[in-house]
Formats: C-alpha cells, sequence, structure tokens
C-alpha cells in the first residue's frame, strides 16, 4: 500500500520498486521550483544547482506563473465568432468610410479633385508594390533593448494571418530553453517517423515516452515546465525521447507515390511490430554510439552489452503497442532493451466498456468490408476544415455555455468520462496545416480486440492470411505469452476513466501477476486523459519515483 492511501491503492507482486531519487540537472528556475515540493533536489557537476526556495508561497505563486504563461502562448488564435465579429466591424468601417468619402467629394469639388489626381499618379507604383509582395507579408519591427535597433524584417505566414496556432512539439521545446533534437526513422515496410528529443548526450538514463491514439508527442509537453513528463524527466537526468506514430505528425513514405488506401492500410499490430522495433533500434543505435565516442567508462554496461537503462512510459495505445513489442521481440528470441515499462491506462483489453463503444463496435465488425475501401483513414482532410475546428476549439473555451455543452456530449459519448475533451482540441496539434488521425484497421483492431474479450493480434478475417502471419488460424492471444515479459511493470489505472476502466488495466495486472511478472498495480481518481494532459503532481511524482527505481 502506498503511503498517499487518500489518492491512490498500489497492488504489488514480485520485488519491491525502491524509491530512490537519482540527482536533477534543472535547465530553468521553474523546472527547479516545481521539482522543490515534489522531488528529491541534487546536482550534476555540468548543470547549475537547483536551490529550495525559502518562500513557499513564492513558489506556488512562480509555478502558476509559469503555467499561466504556458498556456497563454499556447492560445494564440481567435475563434470563429470572433473572426465574424471583427468582419462586421472592418464592413461596417469601410461602409462609413464610404459614406465620409461620398459627402467630401460632394461638399468639396476641389479636394475631390485632388484626391482623383493623387490617387491616378500612385496607381501604378501601388500594384508593382502589390504584385511584388507575393503570398506573405513583411513587417518592420525591432526589440527594444538590442545593440542595433535598425527594423529588421519579420514574415507573417499564412496561419498567423488566419490567427491559429500551428506550433510543433519542436516549438514548445525550445520555446522553454530544452535542446531538441529532430530523428527520421524509417520502418521496415517504408514509414517514415517522426522521433522527438530532448537531448542529453552523456547519460546512461534514457526514457521513451509513447503517446495513445489521436495523440502525438505534444501531449508530453503539452503542461510546460511544470507539469509535463517529459520535463521532468529531462530535469531528473533523463535522455528523453518521444514517439510518434505513423499517420499521426508525420504522414511520410519512402514511396513517394503511394495511395490513401495503400498508406493507411495498417493496424495496431504494425504499431507494435514495426513502428515501436523501429524507433527503439534508433534510439540504441544513437545512444551507443554517443557514449562509446564521449566516455571511455564503457565497462559500466548492462546487459546484452548495452551502455545505458531505457525505461518505456506508454499511455493508452502505447501501452498495448510497446506489449505487443516486448512479447514478439521475445518470442522471436530478439533484445527488447527496455529495463522498466511504466503503464498508464494501457489499451489491449476491452469487454467492459460503454453502451456507445459496444454499438461502434458491431457497426465496424458489420460494415468493414464496405467501409475499408472508402475510408482507409478517419481524419480531417482539408486545411478549411481543421481550420474550422481550430478555431471552434477557441470558441469552446472563450464561450463557457458552448464550451460546456461541447463537453457534455463529448463525455456522454465515451460514457462519463470527464477528461477535458474541450481542452485537448485547443492543444497546438490539432492545426491547420496538420492533425493526427487513425487508420480505419487500427479502429477495428480495437473493435476485434473487445468482440474477443482478449489482447490478440489484428485478425486478417482468413485462414490463410492468419496462417501465413501467424502459423495459426487465430491471431495471436498476447495475454497467453505474459510469463515472456522479464522487467518490472508499474500499470496505472484511473477510477474515472470511462475510456479504458480500471477494470481492464486491472484484468492486465492478474495476468501479469499469475503469469510472474515482477508487476504493480495504481489507482488515482483520474480520467482517462488526465494522465497526459492535465497537470497531475501526485502522478508525476509516482513516475518519477518508478523511473528512479531502475
Amino acid at each position: 500500500m502506498d503511503s498517499n492511501a487518500s489518492s491512490t491503492v498500489d497492488y504489488s507482486s514480485g520485488r519491491k520498486d525502491s524509491n530512490e531519487n537519482n540527482p536533477a540537472s534543472p535547465l530553468s528556475q521553474a523546472s527547479c521550483m516545481s521539482r522543490a515540493s515534489n522531488f528529491t533536489k541534487g546536482s550534476i557537476p555540468s548543470s547549475p544547482r537547483c536551490h529550495q526556495p525559502t518562500d513557499l508561497y513564492s513558489t506556488k505563486k512562480s509555478n502558476l506563473l509559469k503555467d499561466h504563461v504556458f498556456h497563454c502562448t499556447t492560445d494564440r488564435r481567435r475563434g470563429v465568432v470572433e473572426d465574424l465579429q471583427l468582419a462586421i466591424e472592418i464592413f461596417i468601417e469601410a461602409i462609413f468610410d464610404i459614406f465620409h468619402k461620398a459627402a467630401l467629394c460632394l461638399l468639396s469639388p476641389s479636394e475631390a479633385f485632388r484626391i482623383l489626381s493623387k490617387w491616378f499618379s500612385s496607381l501604378n507604383s501601388s500594384i508593382k508594390q502589390v504584385s511584388s509582395c507575393g503570398s506573405d507579408t513583411s513587417v518592420p519591427t525591432s526589440t527594444l533593448g538590442e545593440n542595433d535597433p535598425t527594423p529588421t524584417e519579420r514574415k507573417n505566414t499564412l496561419y498567423q494571418s488566419l490567427n491559429t496556432d500551428a506550433r510543433t512539439c519542436q516549438d514548445v521545446i525550445t520555446e522553454f530553453g530544452y535542446p531538441y533534437e529532430a530523428i527520421r526513422v524509417v520502418t521496415s515496410d517504408g514509414y517514415v517517423l517522426l522521433l522527438e528529443r530532448i537531448r542529453r548526450r552523456d547519460s546512461r538514463k534514457v526514457v521513451f515516452l509513447q503517446h495513445g491514439i489521436l495523440d502525438s508527442s505534444m501531449g508530453w509537453v503539452s503542461n510546460g515546465v511544470v507539469g509535463s513528463p517529459a520535463f521532468a524527466a529531462f530535469d531528473q537526468g533523463y535522455d528523453v525521447f518521444l514517439g510518434n506514430f505513423r499517420g499521426l505528425v508525420s504522414r511520410e513514405h519512402v514511396d513517394k507515390n503511394i495511395s490513401s488506401r495503400q498508406y493507411w492500410r495498417y493496424s495496431i499490430s504494425e504499431h507494435g511490430i514495426q513502428d515501436i522495433p523501429a524507433m527503439i533500434e534508433k534510439i540504441h543505435e544513437v545512444k551507443t554510439s554517443e557514449l562509446k565516442s564521449s566516455q571511455s567508462d564503457i565497462e559500466e554496461k548492462t546487459s546484452h552489452d548495452q551502455p545505458y537503462k531505457l525505461c518505456a512510459i506508454c499511455h493508452s495505445l502505447g501501452g498495448a503497442t510497446i506489449l505487443m513489442y516486448v512479447i514478439t521481440r521475445r518470442i522471436e528470441e530478439k533484445p527488447h532493451r527496455l529495463s522498466r515499462l511504466i503503464q498508464l491506462s494501457p489499451a489491449g483489453f476491452h469487454d467492459h466498456s460503454t453502451i456507445v463503444f459496444t454499438i461502434i463496435q458491431h457497426l465496424f465488425l458489420m460494415l468493414s468490408p464496405i467501409l475499408a475501401p472508402l475510408m482507409p483513414g478517419i481524419y480531417i482532410p482539408t486545411r478549411f476544415f481543421r481550420m474550422l475546428l481550430n478555431k471552434l476549439a477557441k470558441d469552446f473555451n472563450n464561450y463557457p455555455a458552448l464550451g460546456g455543452l461541447v463537453q457534455t456530449l463529448m463525455s456522454y459519448v465515451v460514457g462519463g468520462d470527464s477528461s477535458n475533451w474541450v481542452g485537448v482540441l485547443g492543444l497546438p496539434h490539432y492545426n491547420i496545416y496538420d492533425m493526427p488521425g487513425v487508420s480505419f484497421h487500427v479502429a477495428l483492431h480495437l473493435a476485434q480486440m473487445k468482440r474477443a474479450g482478449k489482447f490478440i493480434m489484428y485478425d486478417y478475417g482468413n485462414t490463410a492470411a492468419n496462417m501465413e502471419v501467424y502459423g495459426s488460424v487465430e491471431p495471436l492471444d498476447l495475454g497467453k505469452y505474459y510469463d515472456l515479459i522479464d522487467m518490472p511493470v508499474n500499470l496505472v489505472a484511473g477510477r474515472k476513466d470511462k475510456v479504458i476502466p480500471s477494470s481492464m488495466v486491472r484484468k492486465h495486472y492478474k495476468l501479469m501477476k499469475n503469469s510472474g511478472v515482477m508487476v504493480s498495480f495504481n489507482e488515482f481518481e483520474y480520467a482517462h486523459l488526465d494522465f497526459t494532459f492535465s497537470h497531475r503532481e501526485e502522478l508525476l511524482a509516482y513516475v518519477m519515483s518508478r523511473l528512479n527505481s531502475i
């Protein structure tokens, strides 16, 4: 039983986790103050020491200010209603301006003649200037306090003109002063993935974070410096890697002529046996190269000649895929390179769910032969509709009645889950240029799991295809292979989670415990999205304590 019994319940089997914390190495004053109330302080020689504030009030005030700054910089767009109001005001002003000039011409003919002659003389030069401007406009700007206050040219892009927020995970990370690196990863079947990194080259502690369905790496940094797992892990001395599934942030393929139907033809199985292995092998390649070239004490290696320890933190669908990865690698007798799994409301078992999900399951299974060729990917295809949703999300936050109605409807659809569904739509990765999508076969795979009541690989629907892929008529039942998991696993469930109820996470726990896995089960008073999109200090402290126990 955890000491924080009022909010969590912890069941453990096998060896208990140590609660030792490794020294922190903060990069910013804000992160230092954040950890002052949560984590053990310390330092690494290469980083400045983090001093605990003497005034608790000033600490809380600074944390609140930092959160406020992040959310303000995130919301850079106008809503649809604001755009309409602005357009109406501009239109009315233009009408009055026309009437004003018309009255001036009638009452003062000489003034009218002077204006017309001036207009004709400047017409040619104005046309040339407009034609040379192109699609982007530039505004001369200067910054106070610069040594050279000469105005510089700042380009206004299309999304800035439309007042939408199209920032990426890279923008958020670099805005807070953290080191960023983007790595292109190519899977064995040709998909190009974006593996993002908050870089700490000399660290032997590595963490890999994998998002869930309709999410991206943005979810791990969306709460700013104070409340995001990615920043907290980096400040604790970890080299942080953020994974992105195919079809989400990077919709690239080595075959530039691949059709939409071919691109979207993948299931959860491909996430687990293609995407995850490609990203983890890239992490292994990068870390092995960096550590061997930068340090001489290579004797401090772990098993399999691995000079670092890798822990994975996964949410929802990411949790199911990492389990799929570990089991299939063990079956193939290949190294999985992981030292610990931290699973936040992992998918896999879905037999207990709401009536809405049950109806969707039957529809998908019944109509899949028709829907699969017509709708290979579920996403918003055009910039106009993505911009519309982006701006509507702003309206939902600006108008509480409207936002409350949408929140209630979305919560009802997912069976009463109290996650901040409206707030999630306001994140920058739901923007005009890109928006997470999901393959039809991923949704169909979830429906198959729900119907079977088992954590299974994708069922191709015919004996020949299943025999070719799995060597059996039925797809692989992963729950039967939990005895192959050879590392500590920390399962975390939410009592308010209606998307993946606590009972379904507990099913993972019981199977693992019966299979002899070193597993713990912990519950928090959270809904499904609270694990990534809400600032939860107790969850962050728990995750960091499990990380630091490897």
